[in-house]
């Protein structure tokens, strides 16, 4: 198997040719290489706007890729945005995707909305009155997203945003030529009055946010501002994007959970986002969009011009992933898992940075948001820390407009285990006295 792969590798790069039944031959020498074009005339084509352009069209993804991209070997990651391959469920995925496989017709053309039993599956999970016809199966959450920013406003559009947020949500928004205006959030979640002065001020016909474990903050919606939420902006004609990204990424501490916002929704301004990808891995790309009324079939159809459907292989694996023995085992396994090393982080943070601000410690997902001591800067704390061996997320891409002061973002499922967790603090409190 160390011959075939290494022959492979050579076949990749052109330099061995192999002829089945015959054996593999030193390719032949490549020609000189042709000369590099102009292409200089890009940079007039991509950012030329005409006269109808409302918003420039830069797409700026990194807010998004410094927590996806793999830090440099030795460096420890507190910037991951995917639990660790430990706390992933691999043998018991291995065995759902092998079975899916041999499924009749597994490898067919499935339902343009998703398999019906998976979307069932999805409109328990949101409850309330929410049925498998107001289900539509996407591919990942971030897809999910997209799908549902497209559907719900036009370019130039103002577009409710939580503050802080998620980047990947805001750099959608901006690449679909959308104008997010920022919402504070405290710890029980964003503030309604602010919510409704901000409809008030933008006519924006849009509020995305994330009522539970809200990323980076942490902060669950309280009781009494679930209903409010809902009403301001049914009293604005507008629609909710409720993303719902770690509902099964809570901690063994957390006690019952709140309903889904959705669930509590019978005038369909909630369109619901959910998926299994947080709980699983990266690659299990599988989530759902819900809706009901008109909406449902706009989302349905952006979604099918966008990418036909997600590949039936996967759904089926889904189906047979969600409804082994092996994942309740899963998910308490995670659940005490998470509130073990969030234990573990917030008690070195306490011992070894108290300078650290740490306003709210979540019962649920997988990050701590700090706040930084004032006139610390950011980037020079993240660098420093790179250089003493640990990634870090900086706060600034989390605010759609000034933020209020410095943050970082730390990730606690991204590395090994607890071990790796009170080394990484370590080196951060290298970083700081450089900093400070």
């Amino acid at each position: 198997m160390t011959v075939s792969r290494a022959l492979a590798q050579l076949a990749a790069e052109g330099l061995v040719v192999t002829r089945p039944g015959a054996g593999a031959f030193r390719a032949r020498p490549q020609a000189a290489a042709t000369p590099a074009g102009d292409t200089s005339w890009q940079e007039v084509a991509l950012s030329a706007e005409g006269v109808t352009d409302l918003v420039p069209r830069t797409v700026d993804g990194s807010g998004v890729t410094v927590s996806l991209a793999a830090p440099p070997p030795g460096v420890l990651e507190f910037n991951g945005g995917y639990p660790h391959p430990s706390l992933q469920p691999e043998r018991a995925m291995a065995a759902a995707l092998a079975r899916a496989g041999r499924r009749p017709g597994a490898w067919g053309r499935p339902p343009l909305e998703g398999l019906p039993e998976l979307r069932e599956w999805f409109a328990r999970g949101i409850g309330g009155a929410v049925t498998a016809a107001e289900v539509l199966i996407a591919a990942g959450g971030q897809s999910a997203l997209a799908t549902a920013l497209r559907a719900l406003a036009p370019p130039g559009a103002p577009v409710l945003v939580e503050s802080p947020t998620y980047p990947g949500m805001l750099a959608l928004a901006r690449a679909a030529g959308l104008r997010p205006v920022p919402v504070p959030v405290d710890p029980d979640g964003v503030r309604p009055d602010l919510l409704a002065d901000a409809f008030r001020a933008t006519g924006a016909r849009v509020f995305v946010c994330q009522p539970l474990f809200q990323n980076p903050t942490g902060a669950v919606l309280a009781p009494d501002r679930r209903a409010e939420v809902l009403r301001i902006a049914r009293s604005a004609g507008a629609f909710v994007i409720e993303d719902d990204f770690v509902r099964r990424l809570v901690h063994a501490d957390a006690g019952p959970l709140p309903r889904t916002l959705a669930a509590d929704d019978p005038d369909g301004v909630v369109v619901h986002v959910g998926s299994l990808t947080k709980v699983t891995s990266p690659s299990f790309r599988v989530a759902a969009l819900a809706a009901r009324g008109p909406v449902l079939e706009r989302l349905r159809t952006i979604q099918v011009v966008d990418s036909f459907f997600v590949p039936r292989p996967l759904q089926e694996a889904a189906l047979e992933l969600v409804g082994s023995p092996a994942w309740p085992r899963h998910l308490r396994a995670l659940s005490a898992e998470l509130k073990t090393r969030r234990d573990a982080m917030t008690t070195e943070l306490a011992l070894h940075l108290p300078e650290l601000a740490l306003p709210h410690i979540p019962s649920g997902g997988y990050i701590l948001w700090l706040r930084l001591p004032d006139g610390v800067d950011e980037s020079s704390l993240t660098a420093a820390a790179l250089r003493a061996g640990v990634a870090l997320t900086p706060g600034r891409p989390y605010f759609s407009a000034e933020p209020p002061a410095g943050h970082l973002r730390l990730s606690f499922a991204a590395v090994a285990g607890t071990g790796e967790i009170a080394e990484g603090v370590r080196r951060l409190r290298t970083a700081c006295e450089e900093v400070f």
